[in-house]
């Protein structure tokens, strides 16, 4: 399950994305468009800012714009700044694997190949789906084997 700070995170990426003329957006615009709230919009842009998804302006005209296209985003790449790994069991994560503890041999391990699966397909969606993908309303679909 993603965190709540992940979810506004998307959603306010998405709310730039789909800027009329990509022109910046103010905080309390994202926040009343997207039904999250304000102080924690602002933390949250400011992570986006710091890892170099959006960039903000000052002045009248000012606001939040994304840094890449929307094609360029992908909603693996933004799970895993806001929430980190999106590896089910810490011994399937590639950015921070670490050993279960509790289990005498990853080889043999009938969890850890359930959850394989179950990580591959999750990241082959997220790592391929982008920020315009979602707003063009084309949900990625992996073949399912009955």
């Amino acid at each position: 399950m993603i965190s709540q700070k992940s979810k506004y995170a998307l959603r306010a990426l998405l709310a730039l994305a789909g800027a009329p003329g990509g022109e910046p957006m103010q905080i309390s615009e994202i926040a009343e468009q997207e039904v999250i709230p304000r102080k924690f919009l602002e933390q949250i842009l400011l992570d986006l800012k710091r890892q170099g998804l959006v960039v903000s302006r000052r002045g009248k005209a000012g606001g939040y714009l994304l840094l890449r296209r929307p094609e360029m985003i992908t909603f693996g790449e933004v799970l895993r700044l806001i929430d980190g790994p999106l590896a089910p069991l810490p011994c399937l994560s590639k950015m921070a694997y670490r050993r279960c503890g509790d289990c005498a041999s990853e080889q043999a391990c009938k969890l850890r190949r359930v959850f394989a699966e179950v990580a591959d397909a999750t990241r082959a969606i997220l790592d391929t789906t982008t920020l315009a993908d979602a707003m063009g309303g084309a949900a990625k679909k992996l073949p399912v084997e009955l």
